[in-house]
């Protein structure tokens, strides 16, 4: 059985993105005045509909928007997996590993 964790901390997300060949993207057309849309990562091959940004970029969207990324590690049968989603971030904005 595979198994999910939560994290806020940012060099652990983007570490395990990049492991997987992911970097911080977000939705095409949804940044509205000068701030980051919808927060996605985007892995080969390449999602026409993300616009890549910067982890500057995407991390602070993450912490104003008091999100939670939860992961996979391994899949059910060991191999390496890409499964995430971004949640509302339970402690209330504090970081927590």
């Amino acid at each position: 059985m595979s198994e999910g964790h939560v994290t806020t901390d940012h060099e652990f997300i983007r570490k395990w993105a990049e492991a997987r060949g992911g970097h911080p993207a977000t939705v095409e057309g949804t940044a509205a005045n000068d701030e980051v849309g919808i927060l996605r990562l985007d892995f080969e091959p390449k999602d026409e509909k993300l616009e890549e940004i910067s982890w500057d970029d995407f991390f602070e969207k993450f912490d104003a928007a008091h999100l939670a990324f939860l992961y996979q590690d391994r899949t059910a049968d060991g191999k390496v997996s890409r499964f995430h989603k971004f949640i509302h971030n339970p402690s209330g904005g504090k970081r927590a590993s």
